[in-house]
């Protein structure tokens, strides 16, 4: 399943895409509960399938086969063009697609997770995961500007497969890990290296939570339609030219022990975005170096997820 989060007639929902349309899951679960004879329809689907992603993964284990049931409706719909269907399903190009979560509880970011990036970097293959956070402030999504702050210079570029948590956990075990992940999308980790690398102490978060530097979409791919993350291509592209390619086979720390890491230090919860760090390529290890500059479009992409594209713009303030 596709889960997307859209804007349609000025209301930001929950969807999943289908065939070229969004079935808006909420309602199409209301529809459902309709024919069943519900009264309360709108009310219970409200409770059951909440109609935002946060919402839909504190619910997972019963939220998920729910928006099973209402695609299995949402495919009878097309070819009635009444009323219900147009309040159900959307055609793809009538929607503006949104970040997949506008909400996290946490962004949690690893670096120096491929071993091509840490040796590029001149630095130590780690012995831990390292990590580091950004802000929900950061997110924006497919097709937003990314904007270059003022105060920085050395803007760069890093293409990451990401994971949503779909269950709260501490102490996972490694055996269960997958099972506290919902599903795959992208992250953009947009980097200040100037503030990263030069500020008092290595201001790692500083460098890299500015407003705008979290695109991430372009959909949540959940875990059944991905069943090996680990296998899948990963590149990036800037104003067409091909500046990282990789394959997320190369991780340093797959997503189980990143999961099992992670909770051992803090509790997991519904809705956590965790992305896994980056592969080769990055702007400020090339010579001469290439950092991204206004009028530049950024796209990234892997395999059984997509491509979130996002163009560069200057920060005006």
């Amino acid at each position: 399943m596709r889960l997307v989060t859209f804007e349609f007639q000025g209301r930001t929902r929950l969807g999943a895409e289908q065939e070229g349309h969004v079935v808006d899951l909420n309602r199409g679960y209301a529809l459902l509960l309709a024919t069943r004879g519900v009264a309360d329809f709108q009310a219970q689907a409200d409770r059951e399938l909440p109609a935002d992603m946060r919402g839909f993964l504190d619910l997972w284990d019963q939220s998920l086969p729910r928006a099973k049931e209402a695609l299995a409706l949402a495919r009878g719909l097309p070819g009635t063009g009444g009323p219900l269907a147009q309040a159900v399903l959307h055609p793809l190009q009538a929607v503006r697609v949104r970040a997949p979560i506008l909400n996290p509880r946490k962004i949690i970011c690893l670096g120096l997770n491929y071993r091509d990036h840490a040796q590029e970097t001149n630095a130590a293959i780690p012995s831990d995961p390292i990590l580091f956070s950004k802000y929900p402030t950061a997110i924006i999504g497919p097709e937003e500007p990314i904007l270059l702050p003022g105060v920085s210079k050395e803007v760069d570029y890093e293409a990451e497969l990401t994971f949503l948590i779909a269950r709260r956990g501490r102490h996972i075990p490694k055996a269960q890990a997958l099972d506290y992940v919902a599903g795959y999308t992208i992250m953009h980790d947009v980097s200040a290296r100037d503030y990263q690398m030069r500020k008092p102490g290595g201001q790692w978060m500083s460098g890299k939570t500015f407003d705008t530097f979290a695109p991430l979409g372009p959909a949540l791919v959940t875990k059944e339609d991905i069943p090996d993350p680990h296998v899948l291509d990963i590149t990036c592209t800037v104003s067409g030219e091909r500046l990282q390619s990789s394959n997320t086979k190369h991780l340093i720390f797959p997503i189980p022990d990143i999961v099992v890491y992670c909770s051992h230090i803090f509790t997991l919860e519904p809705g956590d975005v965790i992305a896994t760090g980056t592969p080769g390529g990055v702007g400020f290890a090339r010579k001469p170096p290439r950092f991204l500059k206004d009028g530049d479009v950024v796209v990234i992409e892997i395999q059984g997820i997509g491509a979130l594209r996002n163009p560069v713009r200057n920060d005006a303030r």
